[in-house]
């Protein structure tokens, strides 16, 4: 077998080279669904994502033969080394046709961490914790929903025998949305109903700034002392609300105000996969098109809440639970009504994050993915 050569990406072609190596990977898996390509370039653009103010990567290609086999990236974030310890690196976007390319390319993502005086190397994250964080190592016989990740089944066997160590799972969960919730979970929504101390509103998309502003300040607060979390920045914050602006349903996104107060919240989105499959990655020539046309009024199978919050104080309080329910329901109504949606899904979960297991469990929802984040000294 020819020899293996890693080489990192240099130019704009081998950006290219990068992204497109997924495409021709993954086209025979049925359940793996082509991102927009324009996203993934923007996501790898230091001209664009704010992430590399905080951040640096390198991005490897792997070739045998004159060929690419396979593809890496390693990242060194200076918020991750503050929040999650000194000497933590990290690496992501892994793909690869075969064991020996996996292996060779993890090597020389942690050559270059060591080069960085990194002292473990942790992954796969695509290329923060905010975006594709970990391996999908359950459900790999169903396509994902918006914005989560999906690769091959025989990439967890092919970490493992690298000597990484499994150090956190996370869940998502599905949940059937189309018949009532269980009783229980009805008498506390009713309850709530009847405070005139609890308000669940709409977001107002008209004033799109300061409602992205309110939210993610929520979040940042909400999931501050949770494993692995990284504060987004004020420019993050900005780059994010841009990003999700298009896709921002205001009947989807509610906000939970007490005694006047926002103090939780609950973002839905419809499955934009849905609308973005056959597209193959291609927003031109016709893309944009058929995706302004599919968003402007979009019925959909699934719904996927990828964020969720209550802010800290109340978190140990029945008055959260109420609040999280409530949310839940009223989300699920217009769901139901507004987009014909029959099935949820929401996550993803951490595997210790209890009240966040106990929602599910009361709503009856089950686990139908599981991702895996690795670790491994160096």
């Amino acid at each position: 077998m020819a020899e293996i050569t890693i080489r990192a990406v240099e130019d704009a072609g081998d950006r290219k080279a990068f992204v497109d190596f997924a495409f021709s990977h993954n086209r025979s898996d049925p359940n793996w669904v082509p991102p927009l390509k324009t996203e993934v370039h923007g996501l790898l653009d230091p001209r664009s994502n704010p992430w590399f103010e905080h951040a640096e990567a390198r991005l490897f290609l792997a070739e045998r033969g004159g060929k690419i086999v396979g593809r890496i990236s390693a990242q060194v974030d200076r918020l991750v080394l503050e929040h999650m310890g000194a000497g933590l690196g990290q690496w992501g976007m892994l793909e690869a046709v075969d064991e020996q390319v996996a292996h060779a390319l993890l090597h020389r993502a942690e050559s270059w961490l060591k080069g960085r005086d990194m002292t473990r190397s942790m992954g796969p994250f695509s290329l923060s914790i905010w975006d594709e964080p970990g391996l999908l190592v359950k459900g790999h016989d169903h396509p994902p929903t918006v914005m989560m990740g999906h690769n091959r089944a025989e990439y967890e066997a092919w970490v493992e025998s690298y000597d990484y160590k499994g150090v956190k799972d996370l869940y998502t969960y599905e949940v059937p949305i189309s018949t009532s919730f269980p009783p229980i979970v009805g008498r506390i929504v009713a309850s709530g109903e009847k405070n005139p101390r609890i308000v669940i509103r709409r977001v107002d998309k008209s004033k799109f700034e300061q409602e992205a502003e309110l939210i993610l300040g929520i979040l940042n607060d909400a999931w501050s002392d949770n494993w692995g979390f990284i504060p987004l920045t004020e420019a993050e914050i900005a780059y994010a609300g841009k990003k999700l602006k298009p896709i921002v349903f205001e009947d989807l996104i509610r906000i939970a105000e007490v005694d006047g107060e926002p103090v939780a919240f609950m973002m839905t989105l419809p499955d934009l996969n849905e609308f973005t499959r056959d597209l193959n990655g291609r927003l031109f020539p016709f893309g944009w098109a058929k995706l302004l046309w599919r968003l402007r009024k979009p019925k959909v199978r699934s719904t996927r809440v990828p964020l969720m919050g209550v802010v800290k104080r109340l978190q140990a309080s029945r008055l959260a639970s109420q609040l999280a329910f409530m949310l839940v329901e009223f989300i699920r109504r217009d769901a139901i009504s507004v987009y014909g949606a029959s099935r949820g899904e929401f996550g993803w979960v951490l595997e210790d994050n209890g009240p966040m297991r106990s929602l599910a469990d009361a709503l009856e929802a089950k686990i139908n993915k599981v991702y895996r984040i690795y670790e491994k000294p160096l």
